[in-house]
């Protein structure tokens, strides 16, 4: 914690008083009343949509494999036709790209919408929330249960809430293994207590993680420990479409009957019910203004809105808008316009341009790749023809799923001859990796003392396939005595 000191240590006039402020403090747990409305729906649908994925993907199958593996042991990825080898992490760093800029430019755009509907940690948090509401009741109920000594009825209840987490959370472990071991093996293996300790340990860390973050800590990992949360405001200016409470016509807050007019009360539309606060996830009061707690989940919308109903209020007393808007900049109807910004329009062009990349990379992408390697234990030897000769391995790579065959020559002599390639050319077996020794010679004439460049000229084509081989040139060096 950081101590503020005065001059000296008793008040005196004019002089503040010695504070405390603490960089953490531990909160109540927080038992958020569950919203319902449209943004709730959507959430709803986001959360469905993401966890489809998360959960069921894995199980397709794609050309008698899985249909999404990260196989990391074997160092190969396949995304349903795709197929991509160590060789191809660049398109790795071009995905990462893309999901940062995408990031940027969403923000820019809607502020934290990632945040409210799609990042994990609020999915789950929002699953373990639907798992209190259905065991323990809505939040008045969990919060006379915390109050409760413990009996029988308390520790049923309790048990029972565990268990499903320990359900959820389970599973969500042993599908997130999945993703990178075959799936439809794995878990029979963990059922029978013969699953491999690599994937056993990430399936059993992953799940522990998922209980900690998503139920123990929940709103703490969004404020202390997410750096989103920190540099979002770098990405925010007036324009973005943030939540916000209209202060201008919502104050003065204060209660009053449903018949009573505006007029007489002098009040503004906020009745001060707190209902904005309750179901609240990460339990701050947006009257106060944006905070960088909230991760825009419109909860307090759906709340508000209700609220607004049952009084015959306008909805929109809590809404997305931007903070121009709020201050009659121009009208909510011009805010789609002051979208198209030059920050957004940069964001846009740099997403574009590496989704574009990235398409082009893999379209166009070789799936056979070669290195020369010189053989170091031979640099330069006269063959029985009375011919120099160099010795080079061919490592070859062959990145798709499919056997390929391979034929070479070489060029950069007059007279130069490759020895060492099978007839019918090299058979590479998918996903696999192979080394081939062959010679190069040339007339003693044509290669003098020192290093003259060769160049070799690779053609290659599926076994199973008669269409015309595609080529590939590689450069290399040939020492001469």
């Amino acid at each position: 914690m950081i101590k503020e000191h005065t001059m000296s240590k008793e008040p005196q006039a004019g002089r503040p008083k010695e504070q405390v402020v603490q960089l953490y403090q531990s909160g109540k747990r927080i038992h958020p009343k569950l919203a319902k409305g449209r943004f709730a729906n959507w959430r709803i649908a986001a959360i469905l949509a993401t966890q489809f994925v998360f959960y069921v993907l894995p199980w397709f199958n794609w050309s008698g494999r899985q249909a999404v593996l990260f196989d990391i042991p074997e160092r190969h990825f396949y995304i349903f036709g795709l197929s991509l080898g160590m060789g191809d992490l660049i398109y790795l760093a071009g995905l990462l790209i893309i999901s940062a800029f995408g990031l940027f430019w969403w923000t820019t755009i809607a502020g934290r919408l990632w945040c409210g509907y799609a990042c994990p940690q609020t999915v789950y948090t929002e699953i373990m929330l639907w798992i209190d509401h259905f065991v323990e009741g809505d939040r008045n109920k969990r919060l006379k249960l915390d109050k409760e000594p413990w009996n029988a009825r308390k520790i049923r209840i309790k048990a029972t809430k565990y268990l499903l987490i320990f359900v959820v959370c389970a599973w969500t472990g042993i599908t997130f293994a999945g993703w990178f071991t075959p799936i439809r093996e794995f878990v029979p293996a963990v059922f029978a207590l013969s699953a491999g300790g690599g994937a056993l340990f990430a399936a059993a860390f992953y799940g522990f993680m998922t209980f900690l973050f998503a139920h123990i800590m929940r709103e703490q990992v969004c404020k202390y420990m997410c750096p989103y949360a920190r540099f979002q405001s770098a990405m925010f200016d007036h324009d973005t479409l943030v939540i916000s409470y209209d202060e201008e016509r919502g104050e003065p807050r204060g209660a009053r009957k449903k018949t009573a007019s505006r007029e007489d009360t002098h009040l503004g539309d906020c009745i001060n019910c707190t209902m904005c606060v309750q179901v609240c996830p990460v339990g701050i009061d947006i009257r106060d203004g944006l905070q960088y707690e909230c991760i825009g989940c419109a909860a307090c919308i759906d709340a508000c809105d209700e609220i607004m109903d049952k009084m015959d209020y306008p909805r929109g007393l809590i809404r997305y808008t931007t903070e121009s808007a709020l201050k009659h900049e121009y009208s909510e109807k011009d805010i789609k316009k002051r979208l198209l910004r030059p920050r957004v329009l940069g964001y846009g062009a740099v997403l574009f341009a590496a989704v574009a990349a990235l398409l082009f990379g893999i379209v166009t992408r070789e799936t056979l790749h070669v290195d020369i390697i010189k053989d170091r234990g031979v640099m330069v030897r006269e063959n029985n023809q009375g011919w120099l000769e160099n010795a080079y391995n061919l490592r070859i790579i062959n990145a798709s799923e499919k056997e390929q065959v391979l034929d070479a020559k070489v060029s950069g002599f007059d007279e130069i001859t490759l020895t060492g390639l099978p007839e019918g050319g090299i058979t590479v077996p998918g996903n696999e990796t192979i080394t081939v020794p062959v010679q190069v010679s040339t007339i003693p004439e044509y290669a003098d003392k020192g290093s003259h460049p060769i160049e070799f000229e690779f053609s290659y084509r599926y076994a199973d396939d008669n269409e015309a081989p595609r080529t590939l040139t590689e450069k290399a060096s040939f020492i001469g005595e």
